[in-house]
């Protein structure tokens, strides 16, 4: 093992939203735009038929299919703009793609790395971006403390690890790049496109 190399990780200075890249797998980046299509072309459309038969029902001030589909229209026009946002400021990323020197030996966004901690236990973690945080599949954000930790950190390197539960030493065991499955997009099963009712 390589001694020499023990770091702690810089934490992240806060920058404007606007500058912050969102570094995002393929995978990722068709989540984001298939939930985007689904909203504006399945969900929005139903919910806006929903507002006009309900409109058409008279007072609105207590009709209360009204009044939680306007309230469900605002909320899907706020998701569409926060997905438009996070798709203009994404930079791509693919794991998959030819890498030379250090890029290929040492942990960087899109990495998949094994490592052990102090007790001998031993985790495979994915690197992917913010929007694609699944902790059931392993991955991690790459601006989480433990994706921090993992960043430039190549085979048989020591990191350190400062979480909120304390502070410990990993090893890492491997690092590898390969294709990271990001979990596709499903039409949540309570949407009103999905069951032809509005939510109660």
């Amino acid at each position: 093992m390589r001694q020499g190399f023990t770091r702690r990780p810089k934490a992240l200075e806060a920058a404007p939203p606007d500058q912050v890249k969102n570094y995002i797998t393929p995978g990722g980046i068709e989540r984001l735009k298939a939930e985007r299509h689904f909203l504006l072309t399945k969900d929005r459309p139903a919910v806006v038929q929903v507002v006009a038969w309900a409109a058409s029902n008279g007072d609105r001030s207590e009709n209360a299919d009204y009044q939680y589909s306007k309230r469900r229209l605002r909320q899907i026009d706020g998701r569409v703009r926060f997905l438009t946002k996070r798709i203009e400021a994404a930079e791509v990323i693919d794991p998959e793609a030819p890498r030379t020197g250090q890029r290929a030996t040492r942990a960087f966004f899109g990495a998949t790395v094994r490592y052990a901690n102090a007790a001998g236990i031993v985790r495979v973690v994915s690197i992917v971006g913010t929007d694609e945080v699944n902790l059931d599949r392993n991955h991690i954000s790459w601006a989480s403390p433990l994706g921090r930790a993992l960043m430039k950190a190549g085979e048989d390197d020591e990191v350190v690890l400062h979480a909120p539960g304390g502070t410990e030493t990993l090893t890492v065991l491997e690092v590898r790049y390969e294709r990271i499955a990001v979990e596709q997009f499903q039409p949540p099963p309570e949407s009103i496109a999905s069951t032809g009712q509005p939510e109660r």
